[in-house]
């Protein structure tokens, strides 16, 4: 029994799922960046990408059962050729669409046009901006990357991103190994610095823990803080953050069509139900929801302090 689960055992709790409200499709683990957090490990000399077959039948599968929100992550999901055929066809059939956007892939070469297609089609943008100082967001991001955030932040405002119809949501993770702080305040701190420094607005902030997997658990094993960290995680567990983990209403998708109860189980190749391998266009989503979600010691990281989920903090 993993440590999350023995955590569950101890306070008579179990997790069960709810109906599916989320496909989210990892479509691969090239990246315009190599951030120490990462828990894709995603980066710019990485090749592995979602395919024209498996993205044609992952798109079928959003027009037959139509889920309510597509969530598209990476790496840097719009690096995919298959990025904006997947946004067309999941608004075609009545999804919600969200794009796990790195902000500065909008000031890459070649990507001249992404804000305007974001916009074009309503896509909510979830945007991952670890702090409001260019310091932190440099150790985390590497140089540079602030102030190419910044740019991105601007331009989206431009267009209308920040208001009501078109959404703009920050994340926040914390720069090393603890959890994020009050997710309320936070916010508070992020409008207004951003707003008197830059201009910039935006809609919602998400605090987002840092999961002991992929890149950083390299970094927390070679600074000798792996056990401190996932002593902190174990302490600091809430029950009262179970029913809202997000594996309850989330199905996800690998690059090569397999599923997975969360991004997070996908790099640990944990597979649900008995974990053998399945693909998402043998799922229906009544079956999907009487398999058993697999759980490891990482889960520790979405139940502890307020949660952790994909929108932010489950509890208060």
């Amino acid at each position: 029994m993993n440590r999350f689960q023995q955590k569950l055992s101890n306070d008579d709790l179990q997790i069960d799922r709810s109906g599916l409200e989320t496909l989210q499709i990892n479509l691969g683990r090239k990246c315009n960046q190599a951030c120490r957090h990462c828990h894709v490990d995603a980066a710019p000399w990485r090749q592995e990408m979602m395919d024209e077959e498996t993205a044609e039948r992952v798109m079928h599968w959003i027009q037959t059962y139509h889920p309510q929100v597509v969530d598209i992550t990476g790496g840097a999901p719009e690096m995919s050729d298959y990025f904006r055929p997947l946004v067309v066809a999941s608004k075609r059939a009545g999804c919600h669409v969200m794009d796990r956007n790195n902000l500065t892939i909008l000031e890459e070469p070649g990507f001249e046009t992404l804000h305007t297609f974001l916009a074009k089609h309503g896509v909510e943008i979830i945007a991952s901006l670890p702090c409001y100082t260019a310091e932190n967001v440099s150790r985390q991001r590497g140089n540079g990357v602030f102030e190419k955030s910044i740019r991105a932040l601007q331009k989206l405002n431009e267009i209308g991103y920040g208001k009501e119809q078109l959404k703009l949501n920050l994340v926040y993770n914390p720069v090393g190994p603890e959890l994020p702080g009050p997710q309320q305040e936070l916010e508070g701190d992020y409008k207004r610095i951003l707003k008197k420094e830059f201009g910039i607005h935006f809609n919602q902030l998400f605090t987002i823990t840092n999961q002991p997997i992929a890149r950083f658990a390299e970094d927390l094993r070679s600074s000798g803080k792996w056990d401190d960290y996932m002593e902190l995680l174990s302490q600091s567990f809430n029950p009262q953050t179970i029913d809202g983990l997000m594996c309850r209403h989330t199905l996800n998708v690998g690059y090569r069509g397999e599923v997975y109860d969360c991004d997070f189980n996908q790099m640990l190749e944990l597979h649900p139900g008995n974990g053998e391998k399945r693909f998402l266009w043998d799922i229906h989503p009544e079956d999907w929801r009487n398999t058993i979600i697999q759980t490891g010691d990482h889960c520790l990281a979405c139940s502890a302090g307020t949660g952790s989920s994909c929108t932010g903090a489950i509890a208060e």
